[in-house]
């Protein structure tokens, strides 16, 4: 890879969605398998119970797919001008380290989600780590 490395500090993050520095992107359609329509679906009580407790500096949104239902209930994390991370693997009780790691990603000053301190849940579920669009055109 040439042009700006993955390790360069980060300006300060403009606000996102809400108002709120970082975003929660919680998959609400990820469901069991075996569980029928009138079940309510464990990825949209993840997204309830993650957004009870957020308060400021975390915002919760629902989406309706990530896309990564072979790898359980999923999330994203979103912060302006920053990596967003995506995790999998994830249940109903994962919603405080959800909020743990955003709160760390909130706090960084370089961009990036730092590993130590990460929540376990999130270490061994990290599904991937997509670049802000700012850094692709620095890109061959």
């Amino acid at each position: 890879m040439t042009g700006a490395s993955p390790s360069r500090a980060a300006q300060p993050a403009p606000e996102g969605p809400d108002g709120c520095g970082v975003t929660l992107l919680v998959c609400s359609s990820c469901r069991r398998e075996g569980d029928g329509p009138e079940v309510p679906r464990p990825g949209s009580r993840l997204a309830d119970a993650v957004g009870a407790a957020a308060g400021c500096g975390v915002a919760v949104r629902r989406v309706a797919c990530l896309g990564n239902c072979s790898r359980g209930l999923s999330a994203a994390v979103y912060r302006p001008g920053c990596w967003t991370y995506v995790f999998g693997g994830l249940d109903e009780a994962s919603g405080g380290d959800l909020l743990a790691g955003a709160r760390l990603f909130a706090g960084s000053s370089d961009g990036f989600m730092p590993w130590r301190g990460r929540p376990e849940a999130l270490k061994r579920g990290l599904i991937a780590r997509v670049p802000p669009i700012e850094l692709l055109k620095d890109l061959p």
